[in-house]
């Protein structure tokens, strides 16, 4: 029981260090002046090989058999992260952020909906009303946002929405698999899909490329792998739920970067996320302390 616990707070530790990671994605971006697609083949050759880098000086030799001898569960994760991906971009590109933000605050329902279908894994009644808390934070966040959404974007948001839940559900199915090793070739797999539609793959400067050598290495290598560690050990509506503290942390970096005062809207929506998850994650451990000291009672 001691050792599910420790576990499931690791789980939790990981996904939040993850989304944390994930959160300076608009930082990075402003950064940098280049078509969607060759953003996307530098970011995954970076993050691919910091991935791919570290598995190696970890696992040693066994961490390179894992690269090359992928498991067929190891190729389904690296295929639905690469999907998610080469989505994510381009959709913020033909509609509007709004539209997008509220789409990906769905992903924690999407999950928990595939989990049940395919694992028969029921999500706990305080984790949905926390997801629907923390969709109406991201809904406030967006709630200025103006624009007509364009029914492609729209459409390459909610495909995004669906293989990152899928790809979080077979991670939970498939914990025994290298799942590190897949994210270090969903990255690569990303770059070589983007090589056909780059338009400046070969203009990027001296200085445009440590800014991607960081995007890759932190906001995708870094934040991909401690997301594939941590679903290990957590529900997969929860792992999810957990992941969308990476909204309201968004602005954070772009305030502390470009001195841009977040919005009253995304205080208070950033506000209702992040209380959403911390009530979650405190209740969960509240529920995790009484079934320990019923365990020990009953002994």
């Amino acid at each position: 029981m001691q050792s599910t616990d420790r576990q499931h707070r690791a789980g939790i530790a990981l996904v939040i260090a993850a989304a944390i990671a994930w959160s300076t994605a608009p930082f990075f971006t402003r950064l940098l002046h280049f078509d969607s697609w060759t953003i996307l083949f530098w970011r995954g050759v970076f993050g691919g090989s910091f991935i791919a880098l570290l598995l190696i000086f970890t696992q040693g030799l066994n961490g390179a058999r894992n690269l090359i001898a992928m498991k067929p569960s190891g190729w389904l994760v690296a295929s639905l992260s690469t999907l998610g991906m080469v989505s994510y971009i381009p959709s913020l590109q033909l509609t509007s952020v709004a539209n997008v933000a509220i789409i990906i605050a769905v992903q924690p329902f999407a999950a928990a909906a595939i989990a049940w279908v395919w694992l028969r894994e029921a999500a706990a009644a305080r984790t949905m009303w926390a997801s629907l808390v923390a969709l109406a934070g991201i809904v406030v966040i967006v709630s200025g946002a103006g624009g007509v959404g364009d029914y492609r974007g729209i459409g390459l948001a909610l495909l995004m929405v669906i293989a990152i839940s899928l790809m979080t559900v077979v991670i939970r199915k498939h914990r025994e698999t290298p799942m590190v090793a897949a994210a270090s070739l969903s990255n690569f797999l990303g770059s070589l899909v983007s090589i056909p539609f780059a338009q400046s793959i070969g203009a990027v400067s001296s200085h445009d490329l440590v800014i991607l050598a960081m995007f890759g290495l932190l906001q995708v290598g870094l934040g991909l792998t401690l997301f594939t560690l941590g679903s290990r050990f957590l529900p997969s509506g929860q792992s999810s739920l957990v992941a969308t503290l990476e909204t309201p942390l968004m602005p954070f970096w772009v305030f502390v970067a470009f001195h841009e005062v977040p919005s009253l809207r995304a205080l208070i929506g950033g506000a209702l996320v992040m209380g959403a998850v911390i009530a979650d994650i405190a209740a969960d451990n509240r529920a995790r302390s009484a079934a320990g000291l019923h365990d020990e009672a009953a002994i």
